[in-house]
């Protein structure tokens, strides 16, 4: 059902013609990159985290991983990943499906800088065979995002 909620939300913003659905795996960066023939980076890769037991989001550009040093500044907590088995509980969807749109309810949203390079990125859309192609804007409106933050780096030797 998280699809359906992703879309469901997705529509609220008039942007339901942008979601793609495939036949094959985008549930991972490397599988949503060679599903819509774009750079591994354009793929938003939406991570879930744990701060003082709370459920929180943060999308990045898919070349990037977590900087556990300007991470604890902006949080002032270790990075805790949310555990695979968690994350639909808490989320509202399944690992490799998660995306910023039709979450459950009290869930801070936050856009990684890395993303602002690009004109358009390609988040997932509530499911591993499904995206969404947004520009900047239309991820800010769309992901009732709470702030830019600067809290990656570049993966080294990525292919993209």
């Amino acid at each position: 059902m998280s699809y359906e909620s992703a879309k469901e939300h997705i529509k609220k913003y008039g942007l339901e013609s942008h979601i793609m659905e495939f036949s094959t795996s985008s549930a991972t960066v490397k599988e949503a990159a060679m599903t819509l023939k774009c750079s591994e980076a354009e793929i938003a890769k939406t991570l879930s985290f744990l701060v003082n037991d709370k459920p929180i989001l943060i999308v990045t550009a898919g070349d990037q991983k977590i900087d556990n040093a300007k991470y604890k500044k902006k949080f002032n907590v270790k990075a805790t990943m949310i555990k695979a088995q968690d994350v639909e509980n808490l989320i509202g969807h399944k690992v490799g499906g998660v995306c910023p749109f039709g979450i459950n309810d009290g869930i801070d949203v936050y856009l990684d800088i890395s993303l602002k390079r690009f004109t358009h990125v390609y988040p997932a859309c509530g499911s591993g065979k499904s995206a969404i192609r947004l520009t900047i804007k239309e991820l800010e409106l769309s992901s009732n995002y709470k702030e830019w933050v600067d809290v990656c780096k570049t993966i080294e030797n990525i292919n993209n």
